[in-house]
């Protein structure tokens, strides 16, 4: 069954000169943890906006739980939980007095679904006094994911849940969701950080508004159609400047400490012949290794491809 269906959704900015979501389709069955991946201005947050009605499409349609995101607005809303990317409860008010807001508004308490959010609460309970704006960034997060909650959605929109709080925090965030999915909960959830895709069922890849593919992260990465080598020298900046100048060179991007490379023509003398280039450019301690892709490398020859 899906949950969550969009067909070829547009929307535009600025009387229609800035193109956010450009013609966007797939859809999340129910049940699904799904990812949005990509990175900042991608469109991620407008397509989550218009599938919690808050922003109108400017062409194309979309259903959530079966539901028009149009003509069945306000059922929508009574459906669904949202954690917008900005921390947006209300700072002044104490993370118990936010958390029976929330739950007041959908006409419900926090002992009449307290099972639903009891592993995440249990956590900012030993703080319920203190007030929101007086929370640390992982607290605030588990706090918006509560009162994201306490009315028993049956999908939940998260918009970037993880920028900007720690990695303890990110991987106990990331529990917890895996937590709520055993519930059968639809998730779907937005994030700049590639190797969050590997935490979710199915990902949609997605760059300047359009989708780049949906799959799942372990088809994603098979799909990497060439090798891929891990490069390194003593002097990385001059490095990729050399590779990129190198005229066997199909891709050379830099992770971390080194390169990621990929060649046109690829075969021992080919691998041969850069190293002695890059010798004769006066590298030293070269090191070259084969290496299995990731999402990230995936995305980057994707996005390669598309501006080509």
């Amino acid at each position: 069954m899906i949950d969550i269906a969009l067909n070829t959704i547009t929307k535009t900015y600025e009387n229609r000169k800035v193109t956010a979501v450009d013609n966007v389709s797939f859809s999340v069955d129910k049940g699904e943890l799904f990812g949005l991946i990509g990175p900042d201005g991608a469109g991620k947050t407008s397509i989550i906006r218009m599938l919690t009605t808050l922003l109108l499409p400017d062409s194309g349609n979309a259903t959530v739980n079966g539901l028009d995101i149009v003509k069945d607005y306000k059922k929508i809303r009574n459906r669904i939980g949202y954690m917008p990317g900005k921390f947006s409860l209300y700072q002044d008010l104490t993370v118990e007095e936010n958390l029976t807001f929330f739950a007041t508004l959908f006409n419900t308490s926090i002992e009449e679904n307290y099972d639903l959010i009891k592993d995440i609460y249990i956590q900012i309970e030993p703080f319920k006094k203190r007030r929101a704006g007086k929370l640390s960034g992982g607290m605030k997060q588990k706090l918006a994911l509560c009162c994201a909650l306490i009315h028993k959605p049956v999908i939940l929109f998260l918009d970037e849940p993880t920028t900007g709080v720690d990695t303890v925090s990110r991987k106990e965030f990331w529990e917890m969701l895996k937590n709520l999915k055993k519930q059968n909960i639809t998730i779907l959830v937005s994030t700049p950080y590639m190797d969050e895709a590997t935490l979710c069922d199915r990902i949609a890849l997605i760059q300047y508004g359009k989708i780049l593919v949906v799959d799942t992260p372990a088809s994603i990465v098979s799909a990497y159609e060439v090798n891929l080598y891990s490069v390194k020298s003593d002097d990385r900046k001059r490095l990729v400047q050399d590779l990129k100048g190198f005229q066997n060179t199909e891709s050379c991007f830099a992770f971390g400490e080194h390169l990621h490379l990929t060649l046109k023509k690829d075969d021992p003398d080919a691998r041969a012949e850069m190293i002695t280039y890059l010798e004769n450019k006066n590298h030293t301690h070269i090191e070259m290794d084969q290496i299995e892709p990731t999402i990230e490398d995936y995305f980057i020859r994707m996005s390669s491809a598309e501006k080509n």
